[in-house]
């Protein structure tokens, strides 16, 4: 079966925008090959990428790269997203073009008054796994029909799993999972030092726990289960499990997840 090439412009080659490049272009799969185009102000930016990615077309003009693109990337800053649109909205081929904002905070509505009403547009919320090609990818689109939504879907499950969802969920999610991963890895961090204390080297402590982690999550994927039944077979009665459970959660452990979540929920 022969390729489908789709071409991808990518407006920003910061770390979220270099991670997708990097995770499209090392991608192994049958049904679509690449040709990733990226534009940045950074010529040094573009630059190192290249070296990573050398199969890759660079330019400081977004609307070089633009041209003829399939799908139109915006990885910049929310702040950037109007400069950039009034720059290029009127190179874009509104019937064959569609675009796609990683701009957190940018909704939707925002986002056809800076494009127009004929544009296709998807709102993705990844996380920084996608360059490992193990994100979550929240998205939302406006305009979009069957076949481009499962376009853009298909694209971003080779970086990952990904969720549709209203947008009305989307902010609540990207708690979850893009601001999520640093709250996974804040816990990570606070184990190790609990690990040092009792006397494990760091290095140990965090082999340990990643691992710990990683069978946590295959647990509760692989037997589809609540994470209070796998809880439950480790927190004998009077054993040591329930006890430092009991502890974590008198020192607010629960409490303080759910409220750094809610804390970081754009409303």
């Amino acid at each position: 079966m022969q390729q489908s090439t789709i071409k991808i412009a990518v407006i920003g080659a910061g770390n979220m925008g270099s991670a997708i490049i990097k995770g499209l272009a090392g991608s192994s799969q049958q049904t679509f090959s690449f040709d990733i185009h990226v534009s940045d102000i950074n010529q040094l930016a573009l630059d190192a990428l290249k070296l990573t990615v050398p199969n890759i077309t660079t330019a400081t003009s977004n609307e070089v790269i633009i041209k003829d693109a399939d799908i139109i990337i915006l990885a910049v800053k929310p702040w950037l997203v109007e400069e950039v649109a009034k720059v290029i909205n009127h190179k874009i081929d509104y019937q064959k073009q569609i675009i796609v904002s990683i701009a957190a905070g940018i909704d939707l509505k925002t986002l056809a008054s800076f494009f127009g009403d004929l544009a296709v547009l998807f709102r993705i919320i990844p996380n920084t796994a996608i360059e490992m090609k193990q994100s979550v990818s929240i998205i939302s689109s406006h305009q979009a029909n069957e076949s481009q939504q499962q376009l853009v879907s298909s694209i971003f499950s080779l970086l990952g799993k990904v969720f549709l969802v209203p947008e009305s969920q989307l902010n609540a999610l990207m708690s979850l999972s893009s601001c999520g991963i640093a709250y996974a890895l804040q816990y990570i961090r606070a184990a190790m030092k609990g690990g040092v204390e009792m006397g494990v080297s760091p290095r140990l402590a965090k082999e340990v726990v990643v691992q710990t982690l990683r069978g946590a999550i295959t647990l509760l994927e692989t037997k589809d289960s609540h994470p209070e039944v796998e809880i439950d077979k480790v927190t004998t009665p009077g054993g040591i499990t329930i006890k430092g459970l009991n502890e974590m959660e008198a020192n607010g452990f629960t409490n303080a997840v759910i409220k750094g979540l809610k804390a970081s929920h754009i409303k």
